[in-house]
């Protein structure tokens, strides 16, 4: 079939990639220049999948009630005239009940772990060369009540045959040394041993480089105006194209992979998804040879931040602020990036040497992506990753590829339209 793909993020660029394996003919449409060059940019760079209880648990209403007015807080509410806004809010309130995070977090999980897979297999296959590492990650906790409640969620990864080691102050700075001054800071930590980081815009453009060996088209500086159907099937995408001029672009199939962005390109359908944008934060620190930087990928979940190492480049990314679709950088909320990170790290590097980066996460209330079919026969989503779109992004891609081929992915999750 002629697929295509509406956008070239790490989710879309690797949809196109299992999408091209399986025989298809594919293009992608992206406004950007390149691949990866939003949301998919400076994220912290994590394959977590030890990191699948969702952003709506027990534990957020709380949490959320104790940061308001906080303008570095983790999560940060603010309110808009923007119903959807309002809606997700709600829904997301919903979804932090015992049951609905416990059927979140299983689903969440599963996509993860096999996509965790699915990017072992493509790497072998390809040779792929994007800073990763792969010496898991250390989850961090500096207050004792969040600790206790890492070591029922480290059971609970065992029980599902995934390793999560619960480790005293001391092992977490065996594990990784650069922690030594944080040391006194910590009340222990969470070490999953099979979870990688890398650099997903690195990844996103040499996976588009495969994928193009493979026939795959790329058109960026396209502008997607419209997706048009006629009866139960879409028959074109409007775009404005390279240089501006009205076009159509048809195919037997089309997938939307646009983030934050699909909700917009799907609601004249009459496709409603639950899918809004939530502003996430990055900074990235250069290093030389004198600065002391872990070599372990981080996550503190006090601040809700994660620090990967990506070559000679420390990443730190984080934090929530629902604000609609404002791409604005807060400074504010960069900076408590930086002044954690030489908390954690006081020798990590010089803050002139700091580049900040804000970027819009396709985010559902429950946290699970949107994937699968539509109520039009050629129409396909592989959105709304939220935070994890760089873990989950080849096992959605793979996924989806079954979908188009009519078999049932063999990863338990609940795909849309099935």
């Amino acid at each position: 079939m002629k697929v295509v793909v509406l956008g070239a993020g790490v989710v879309g660029t690797a949809a196109a990639w299992y999408l091209a394996k399986a025989g298809h003919e594919v293009t992608v449409l992206d406004r950007q220049a390149a691949p990866a060059l939003e949301t998919s940019f400076a994220n912290g760079g994590q394959i977590s999948v030890s990191h699948a209880e969702p952003w709506a648990n027990p534990t957020a209403p709380l949490q959320t009630l104790k940061w308001l007015g906080r303008e570095d807080a983790p999560l940060l509410f603010r309110p808009r005239a923007d119903l959807a806004q309002w809606m997700w809010a709600m829904r997301f309130l919903l979804e932090c009940r015992p049951g609905p995070t416990r059927r979140n977090t299983e689903q969440v999980f599963a996509l993860a772990e096999y996509s965790r897979v699915c990017l072992g297999e493509l790497r072998q296959e390809t040779g792929l060369a994007y800073d990763q590492l792969t010496r898991g990650i250390l989850h961090l906790y500096t207050e004792p009540g969040l600790f206790d409640r890492a070591r029922e969620e480290a059971e609970q990864l065992r029980a599902r045959g995934y390793p999560a080691e619960v480790k005293t102050p001391d092992e977490c700075v065996a594990i990784e040394p650069a922690l030594a001054h944080a040391k006194p800071l910590l009340s222990g930590g969470v070490y999953a041993p099979k979870d990688e980081s890398g650099d997903a815009h690195v990844f996103t453009q040499a996976l588009a480089e495969r994928a193009r060996a493979l026939g795959v088209a790329f058109r960026f500086n396209v502008s997607i105006r419209r997706i048009e159907a006629e009866g139960d099937r879409v028959t074109r995408i409007a775009i404005d194209d390279e240089v501006g001029i009205d076009e159509s672009v048809r195919g037997d199939a089309y997938v939307v992979a646009l983030g934050s962005y699909s909700p917009l390109l799907l609601q004249p359908l009459g496709i409603s998804i639950p899918v809004y944008p939530v502003k996430g934060y990055s900074i990235t620190i250069g290093l030389d040879d004198n600065s002391v930087a872990p070599t372990t990928s981080l996550t503190d979940h006090v601040r809700k931040i994660v620090i990967s190492r990506l070559g000679e480049r420390l990443r730190v990314a984080g934090t929530a602020e629902l604000n609609g679709y404002s791409t604005e950088l807060n400074l504010t909320r960069c900076e408590a990036l930086v002044q954690r990170t030489l908390e954690l790290f006081p020798k990590v590097g010089s803050p002139e040497r700091t580049h900040y980066w804000t970027g819009l996460r396709p985010a559902t209330p429950s946290n699970k992506p949107v994937i699968g079919k539509t109520r039009y026969a050629n129409l396909y989503l592989n959105t709304g990753h939220g935070t994890l779109g760089w873990t989950m992004a080849c096992g959605s891609g793979s996924a989806l590829a079954d979908i188009l081929a009519g078999r049932r992915p063999e990863v338990k999750f609940s795909f849309s339209g099935t």
